[in-house]
């Protein structure tokens, strides 16, 4: 296989026509317009944890054409099994700004009831799996969704996504070898944003690229840029579709940079060079993806005003909201942890009810 990148649109904003897809005007101004919502969503949430208002933030800066370009080859139907950047994905999927909110302040309305590390969120309603904090635990799962659902003659596809520093984990290889033996309809997304972390990719593996170690397992790996919306979109649309028709799984690594903080514990500029950074900077997704529309007449200057207006706007008030909402109530401590609540719990809810009854 080859180590160059397929690509649709140059960073310049021209682009290959022939491989041009047949998205429409609005849909194009869409999902835009949902990678600088992520973009802006993105600085807000590392803002409000440095201000206190939450207590931990994890980014996905620069990765926006990865998980929204995905996301968007998928059916409804589908399932996603995210790791914890995927905020685009969820956005796009139908989870609303309101709920990203709520699960950052882990408020009463949080669907988790604040008992998952920000970002690490699930809903059901759209197929979006609940992320984990230890990596690449996702793979194992994807992998047996899309068996059961070939078991039962259903036309779903999964879709996981993972970062490069994943490969290295016993799960990744555990995802891939079933996935390969039994031909499930999983696509395996890995992010190679560069760095895990400080350790970067040099250090992950001495593989040529990342995709390269799907030859192993039977089945095709697809390099793709990742900083490129319609490549992305255009590589995952393919694998969905190969996948629903019974052919197996499809491993793409899309090869984009991490270009804020791995989390807000991290500090980036003790390992990361001014010089690194400014070279993936002229690479930004969000600025090729509206270089492209602008020569294709379909985005302006007071488009982009009118959408960075709107965008912050509707950030503000779902934050306003979020921070009202009060903490959810100490007895959801042991709610929706057995399908019945056995007698230890009762008893545990019990004194916790006496105890506030007597304040």
């Amino acid at each position: 296989m080859t180590s160059e990148l397929t690509h649709v649109i140059k960073p310049t904003g021209d682009y290959v026509q022939e491989m041009e897809q047949d998205i429409s005007r609005d849909e194009l101004r869409r999902l835009y317009r949902l990678m600088v919502l992520v973009r802006a969503l993105d600085i807000r949430g590392l803002q409000l944890q440095r201000q206190g208002r939450i207590g931990f933030f994890i980014g996905s800066l620069g990765q926006e054409a990865c998980q929204i370009g995905s996301a968007y080859a998928l059916e409804p139907t589908d399932w996603i099994f995210p790791a914890y950047r995927e905020i685009g994905a969820a956005l796009l999927r139908g989870v609303t700004l309101k709920q990203v909110l709520n699960q950052y302040f882990a408020n009463a309305e949080d669907l988790e009831k604040g008992r998952q590390l920000t970002n690490l969120y699930g809903v059901r309603s759209v197929n979006f799996v609940s992320g984990s904090a230890p990596i690449a635990t996702q793979l194992p799962h994807a992998v047996g969704v899309a068996l059961a659902a070939k078991i039962r003659r259903d036309p779903v596809v999964t879709l996981v996504y993972f970062g490069e520093g994943a490969t290295s984990e016993n799960d990744f290889h555990t995802g891939m070898n079933f996935a390969g033996v039994f031909k499930t309809p999983t696509i395996f997304f890995c992010q190679n944003n560069h760095w895990a972390i400080s350790v970067p990719v040099e250090k992950q593996t001495g593989a040529e690229t990342i995709a390269v170690k799907a030859q192993a397992y039977g089945f095709e790996g697809i390099r793709i840029d990742g900083n490129d919306i319609l490549a992305v979109y255009r590589t995952t649309k393919q694998a969905v579709e190969k996948a629903r028709r019974g052919e197996g799984p499809t491993l793409i690594e899309a090869v984009t940079y991490r270009m804020g903080p791995h989390s807000s514990s991290d500090d980036p500029k003790r390992y990361v060079t001014e010089q690194e950074l400014e070279e993936w900077q002229k690479r930004d997704p969000i600025t090729r993806f509206r270089k492209y529309l602008e020569k294709k007449r379909m985005w302006s200057e007071a488009d982009e005003k009118k959408t960075q207006g709107d965008i912050n706007r509707e950030i503000d008030e779902a934050i306003a909201y979020g921070e009202r909402v009060p903490r959810p109530a100490l007895e959801t401590l042991f709610t929706d942890v057995y399908a019945e609540m056995p007698w230890h719990l009762q008893e545990q809810l019990r004194e916790l009810q006496q105890g506030k009854a007597q304040e």
